[in-house]
């Protein structure tokens, strides 16, 4: 039995949904639950020739067997999740907890006007004005709504039943850890703290009973949104060097610098990681495109997972070499 937390270790967009659709696969679940904060956070998945964009539902969708569900923690937008789960054939696998806060229209006009939209860029989604509420004691809860009444079950008791029945759990978090309220770089943050201690009170998973903590970094290090950022290089360097990108949510540009070695101690420090996920190897260096076994990657590809592996005495337990779930490098094998 073993229970994976799976985060983001620099400013969100580092792959978190390649990679647990790949674990999700590689190790079987049969039960993926999201924390974190809600739809304003927006994960890939490309699968058998298929382009998942996710925004509720737990990047595990692609494996068919894997019940999906959403802890108490997160904030619901119902026609987001619906449509979602409707697109991807999975309502009959959809469970959401009965205590999640509910994103209304009014929250999503309040994030896309003033403070919020001028000054800190926020994807305007709602999230952040709905959680407000909840702390207020106003906002309203799933239990509260009829279109989710066949959704609807305790996700802390089935996690925590499953757990003691000897199965594993696959914890999926949202955002970065440097977008956390607490730990980035306020006010340019999202609505709530993200790192994986976080992440488990979301589902109402216990610390004790976490296994591994994998933190995600991507090759290099993107940002979407206002505040401050060490080491960015200009649109023109961005380009030149292949690394252009657009939010999945937003599709504003991501602004763009190399791996941060600070960032990345600090957030494998703040999120107790076991383990590091490298992605987008192949952005830096091509001739990784599609490798799945390390063996064959070449010696600076391999200089460069070792000397993260030497600044941050964590070892690389995970590779992504290209957009698709399978072009992975598992070095747990």
């Amino acid at each position: 039995m073993t229970v994976t937390v799976v985060v983001g270790g620099f400013y969100g967009d580092e792959g978190k949904g390649k990679i647990v659709a790949y674990l999700s696969l590689s190790d079987s679940h049969s039960l993926a639950v999201r924390g974190g904060v809600g739809p304003n956070a927006g994960h890939t998945v490309i699968y058998e020739n298929q382009v998942l964009k996710l925004r509720m539902l737990p990047s595990a969708v692609v494996n068919k067997s894997t019940r999906l569900l959403i802890g108490p923690g997160v904030l619901v937008d119902p026609t987001v999740t619906l449509n979602e789960a409707t697109k991807y054939n999975a309502l009959d696998r959809l469970v959401i907890d009965r205590s999640c806060g509910i994103i209304e229209q009014h929250h999503i006009n309040s994030d896309r006007s003033g403070f919020l939209s001028s000054k800190v860029g926020s994807t305007g989604s709602g999230t952040g004005p709905a959680n407000a509420e909840r702390v207020l004691r106003t906002a309203k809860l799933a239990k509260d709504l009829d279109l989710f009444k066949d959704y609807l079950d305790d996700i802390p008791g089935i996690i925590n039943s499953q757990i003691e029945n000897g199965n594993d759990v696959l914890v999926e978090g949202t955002q970065g850890t440097f977008l956390s309220l607490y730990f980035g770089n306020y006010p340019f943050v999202t609505s709530k703290d993200v790192t994986a201690s976080a992440i488990c009170s979301d589902v109402g998973l216990g610390p004790k009973k976490v296994d591994d903590v994998i933190v995600i970094f991507k090759s290099y290090v993107t940002r979407v949104g206002e505040g401050p950022f060490a080491g960015e290089i200009t649109e023109s360097e961005i380009q030149k060097l292949g690394w252009s990108e657009t939010g999945t949510v937003t599709g504003r540009t991501r602004r763009a610098a190399p791996f941060d070695f600070n960032l990345a101690r600090r957030s494998i420090m703040l999120n107790s990681a076991t383990s590091i996920a490298i992605t987008k190897l192949d952005i830096l260096f091509p001739s990784a495109t599609g490798m799945r076994k390390y063996d064959e990657l070449s010696s600076d590809a391999k200089a460069f997972i070792e000397n993260i592996e030497n600044e941050l005495h964590t070892s690389v337990s995970l590779i992504g070499t290209g957009p698709e779930v399978y072009d992975t490098i598992d070095r747990r094998l």
